[in-house]
């Protein structure tokens, strides 16, 4: 018998599992810092952990405008 080529499940579609939620490294920062909404922007350690890591973490785009800083765009 010949030996079939190619994928078998080409053309079906991929089961889909339950959705995993993922949580941000900015929203893990803040758990550890024990912080709220209305407290990130008068924290100085989440701006200074968000100016070391602005180019290359998910920080809220209005927080960075708040803080002043210039986000560096890779795209």
């Amino acid at each position: 018998m010949a030996k079939r080529r190619g994928n078998p499940n080409w053309g079906k579609p991929e089961p889909i599992g339950p959705v995993v939620p993922t949580v941000t490294s900015f929203e893990q920062i803040v758990k550890e810092f024990k912080l709220t909404p209305d407290q990130y922007i008068r924290s100085t350690r989440l701006r200074e952990w968000a100016r070391r890591n602005r180019n290359s973490k998910y920080i809220p785009e209005a927080l960075l405008e708040a803080w002043g800083f210039e986000i560096e765009s890779t795209l």
